[in-house]
């Protein structure tokens, strides 16, 4: 040992013969003879025994354990062999260890390693080392580590945090961390507080509360055990009693029974049979023949006869199990919190999961007028140029997808992403519109009236154009960014939530409807349309150019699916097949809510939308198959209603 070390030696174990022992408890206690008093345990590093020796360290409070604790952690801990007195230690040239002493962490100066013992703690050690070390970390100077300490003590709290937390608020200065502390606070203290007052006053804290956390603070408290007491005892009005056959099954409550040695243990049919066959003798059981054990009955009977003759235990009938039933009560008896606590926590569960099954409505609710706000947006122009017109337009989806690769241009040209979208909308009209005329004038014009031939064509157009999208673009997605401001959702708790994205689309397809009935009520193109529409002869002889008619209605609905790709690439893929995912729904939307009419486009996207939902939620792993009912829903509403929710009359109606 080096003259240093000897030197520190002698002078703490002066001080250890001349002081009385040091209480682990007192704030003020030097840190070396505090590791002392628990030298034993730290030096044995059991986790089954160590827990003292870190309670202790931690309870001290000072900077010294705080240090000692990270450096334990850390594996710079050494005892020195001879003397037992623990320092820090570092490795140092030639063999050596720099020693720091675990009070201030001074250097020390240098020592042969032969004459030290390092301490390596396990990771169960280390384990509770970080625990014990939270209660520093609550009041760390920088914001980060207050804020890992505090997700420490939400994965694993324990009993001691709630005091070192409580400790910790009035000294916390940031606002979003003082809110997490509060938080917190109320939850350890329903799950750690000894006064019952102080517990039940915490839960109803959390009034309203949908929280995760919440709940999962309150599940533990009202555990319940079986027990079971005879009917002629008076049982307390705090247990809950269970009926057997209902909410408790009868095997259940037998083997319940058995296990309290209140009836005998059933006799299964193999335990019956083993015991006949170890019964056996020559050609009987019991005296009877073995041929005539046949039937489960006479079996029963041999069985009856060897426990009578003490040769097997007694055959419980189902009437003897109905009887055993009969004679006793079943009840719950609260074991996760005493009974005021246990049963606060229970009204406070019931009051969330009463208000869960109100959210998740109202969530699948906003979730189906969500989906139903992109049918309308995708269905809209196909009202027009379908319901209309009467033509049945395959490459639909084709327009949708021009509009988004519109915007995806736009974004290559323009990098503010809401000048891009803002300037996107119109140009993926202006395309899209293009493309409409020009489909209508060299194909669409030539197949009116005739509705298998204009499928087919539309449906090869259809093709040729994701075929186009593909060599322009490739095969792989393309991104349409939403501007930052759209980002995120909108929380109203733990369960309802729905994204910006959703709201804005959602924003967008009123607008447009707002849009489609000011243009068919509001101008002229509107009131030469309807009039094409109603009668195209009588319309014809007033003046009005079917034919340009024609031209203009097709081409926008054409554009408002440009504008609909606009607004689903924001959150779908963009890609050549982008078109194909919507033409299902959109024609589905136009046929259910009534070919030709907006509002009954709007009622169609509305069903379609929240019925996929529904059955989605119903069926949540298969996404195809909730698809697939939903198609053979609509199909069974059409045989009933064959013109859809609002029928139009007039051309449409007759097509």
């Amino acid at each position: 040992m080096t003259p240093v070390i000897r030197r520190l030696a002698a002078c703490l174990l002066f001080c250890l013969s001349c002081a009385p022992a040091a209480s682990a408890q007192e704030r003020n206690t030097p840190i070396q003879l505090l590791l002392q008093e628990h030298g034993a345990q730290i030096k044995k590093s059991s986790r089954k025994s160590i827990g003292p020796a870190i309670d202790a360290l931690a309870a001290s409070g000072s900077e010294d354990a705080r240090r000692v604790l990270e450096r334990w952690q850390a594996k710079d801990m050494w005892f020195d062999k001879e003397s037992g007195l623990f320092v820090f230690a570092q490795k140092a040239d030639g063999g050596d260890l720099r020693l720091f002493d675990v009070a201030g962490a001074a250097e020390i100066g240098l020592a042969p390693k032969a004459d030290f013992k390092q301490l390596k703690p396990n990771s169960g050690i280390r384990g509770m080392i970080a625990a014990a070390l939270v209660q520093f970390q609550l009041n760390a100077p920088d914001p980060e580590t207050r804020a890992t300490a505090l997700t420490a003590i939400e994965r694993d709290a324990e009993p001691s945090h709630l005091t070192a937390l409580r400790a910790s608020l009035g000294k916390e200065t940031e606002p979003a961390l003082k809110t997490r502390k509060e938080r917190l606070e109320r939850l350890l203290t329903i799950r750690f507080a000894e006064d019952e007052a102080e517990r039940i006053a915490a839960i109803k804290d959390f009034s309203g509360d949908l929280g995760v956390d919440l709940r999962a603070a309150l599940t533990p408290l009202v555990a319940t055990r079986l027990a079971v007491a005879p009917r002629t005892e008076t049982l307390s009005p705090d247990v809950r009693i269970v009926t057997v056959g209902d909410t408790l099954a009868r095997a259940q409550a037998y083997d319940l029974l058995v296990e309290k040695e209140l009836a005998p243990p059933r006799t299964d049919p193999d335990s019956l049979r083993e015991t006949l066959i170890a019964n056996i003798e020559g050609h009987k059981i019991a005296g009877v023949r073995i041929a005539t054990l046949n039937t489960d009955t006479a079996r029963a009977r041999a069985y009856e006869s060897l426990a009578i003759q003490g040769l097997a235990q007694p055959l419980v009938t189902e009437e003897d199990v109905t009887e055993a039933l009969q004679r006793f009560a079943f009840f719950e008896v609260f074991v996760g919190a005493p009974l005021p606590v246990a049963r606060a926590a229970e009204v406070a569960l019931q009051d969330i999961e009463a208000k869960l099954a109100l959210s998740q409505t109202v969530d699948l609710a906003l979730d189906g007028l969500s989906l139903a706000s992109i049918y309308f947006l995708a269905a809209i122009g196909l009202a027009i140029t379908f319901g209309v017109m009467g033509v049945i337009n395959m490459a639909h989806g084709e327009f949708i997808m021009m509009g988004a690769y519109t915007g995806y241009v736009v974004q290559l040209f323009v990098p503010d992403y809401t000048l891009s979208i803002l300037l996107a909308i119109p140009l993926a009209f202006a395309v899209t519109f293009g493309a409409g005329v020009a489909m209508e004038r060299l194909v669409i014009r030539w197949l009116y009236h005739r509705p298998l031939e204009t499928l087919l064509a539309t449906f090869g157009v259809s093709i040729a154009l994701q075929q186009l999208a593909k060599n322009i673009f490739g095969t792989q997605a393309r991104p349409l960014t939403a501007p930052g401001w759209l980002d995120g959702s909108l929380v109203i708790n733990d369960v309802i939530a729905i994204s910006y994205i959703r709201i804005a689309i959602f924003v967008l397809a009123l607008i447009f409807l707002a849009v489609f009935l000011f243009v068919m009520n509001r101008t002229r193109l509107g009131l030469e349309v309807r009039a094409v529409t109603q009668n195209p002869r009588m319309a014809s002889s007033m003046g009005i150019n079917p034919d340009r008619i024609n031209m203009l209605t097709f081409g926008f609905g054409s554009g408002i699916a440009g504008i609909a790709g606009v607004a689903i690439g924001l959150y779908a893929k963009v890609t050549s097949e982008m078109g194909s995912d919507y033409i299902v729904q959109s024609f589905m939307t136009v046929v259910v809510g009534g070919v030709g009419n907006i509002w009954g486009t709007l009622l169609g996207a509305t069903l379609v939308g929240t019925l996929q939902k529904g059955i989605e939620w119903l069926n949540p792993s298969n996404t195809l198959a909730a698809q697939t009912y939903m198609i053979l829903f609509i199909i069974l509403f059409i045989q009933f209603r064959p013109r859809g929710i609002i029928a139009l009359k007039g051309r449409a109606a007759e097509a």
